[in-house]
């Protein structure tokens, strides 16, 4: 067991504190996760995961419960999930996770943001292979025995435990696997009466750049303005 080491967040994440794009983007979680496998997160564990979400970012619970009633709906908003790769400044490599209605205008939105901050737009694979595609789960550490815990779940596909925060630096518990192990890993997890904070599936760099603080900054400029697009999930990137 070690200690994570997490890419740059502060500057990164800072906009996320922004509710309403936060709801927006649970909301267009739900909306998918609802399509993919019915509204009842009894039985649908990627709902069930896109909940846990929700109330880690207190989101309404009157904003959710609509949320799933408008996914459930015969006329509810199809949203296809498209990643998008490119290179920041400096040579930092991008993966850009939307959730679209309308790929023709997300890609010029995504691409018209690249060339603003001076990044570039690359074709599908040309920095992917740069990146593992990993489950991420975060728990709250009191009361638990890290070693213990480890022990237990390597046998569901864990990967990785080490310490991480939040983002108010609150002290979490980071557990890892392959995408593959998702769902095996979720289940133990539930099983041992444990509720993550919050479980998803990032986008892991393999190897990380370290740049010094003035250039690292135009690469967060691009990285802040690509999140402020709706279409825009979230932003991965090898920055260190």
């Amino acid at each position: 067991m070690g200690r994570i080491f997490e890419t740059r967040k502060a500057t990164m994440m800072a906009r996320w504190n922004k509710m309403a794009k936060v709801f927006t983007r649970i909301s267009k979680d739900i909306a998918i996760s609802v399509k993919s496998g019915g509204p009842n997160p009894d039985t649908n564990s990627t709902l069930r995961r896109v909940l846990q979400n929700a109330r880690a970012a207190n989101m309404p619970k009157d904003k959710v419960e609509a949320a799933i009633k408008r996914a459930s709906g015969q006329t509810a908003t199809q949203y296809e999930i498209v990643l998008y790769e490119g290179y920041a400044p400096h040579g930092i490599a991008l993966l850009v996770e939307t959730a679209t209605d309308n790929v023709v205008r997300t890609v010029a939105n995504v691409r018209m943001r690249f060339n603003k901050y001076s990044g570039n737009m690359g074709n599908a694979g040309s920095v992917a292979f740069m990146f593992k595609r990993m489950g991420v789960f975060r728990l709250n550490p009191e009361g638990l025995n890290h070693d213990e815990l480890e022990l237990e779940l390597i046998d569901h596909g864990l990967q990785e435990l080490g310490e991480g925060t939040g983002e108010k630096g609150e002290k979490q518990l980071i557990i890892r696997c392959d995408f593959s192990d998702f769902g095996k890993l979720q289940t133990a997890i539930e099983a041992k009466g444990l509720t993550p904070i919050s479980a998803d599936s990032e986008y892991i760099a393999e190897n990380l750049i370290e740049l010094p603080e003035d250039k690292a900054n135009e690469v967060l400029e691009l990285v802040d303005s690509l999140e402020q697009d709706d279409d825009v999930q979230r932003v991965f990137h090898n920055l260190g």
